[in-house]
């Protein structure tokens, strides 16, 4: 997956990317080009939450590499994460 991204596919693989634990995410109408993400447990609190500029969410390589850093830092606080890989 070579092409940039729309920010409608990065936040289906961003909700992908942290199941079986819920992933919200989106884009504040403020208009600075981040994608907002929450990540939610099953007691529907939030465990987690990162920005990530439009230059990495657009990039495949790069919303690729800082999901995998986010469900690493999720593992190191005993979390269980499904096992996902970025879509080609």
């Amino acid at each position: 997956m070579n092409a940039p991204l729309r920010i409608n596919e990065a936040l289906l693989i961003a909700d992908r990317a942290f199941q079986p634990l819920q992933c919200v995410a989106w884009a504040p109408q403020d208009g600075n080009g981040e994608l907002s993400l929450a990540i939610i447990d099953r007691t529907y609190t939030r465990i987690s939450s990162k920005q990530i500029p439009s230059s990495a969410y657009s990039d495949p390589q790069q919303l690729a590499h800082l999901l995998e850093q986010a469900r690493a830092e999720l593992s190191e606080e005993g979390y269980t994460l499904q096992s996902w890989s970025m879509p080609h």
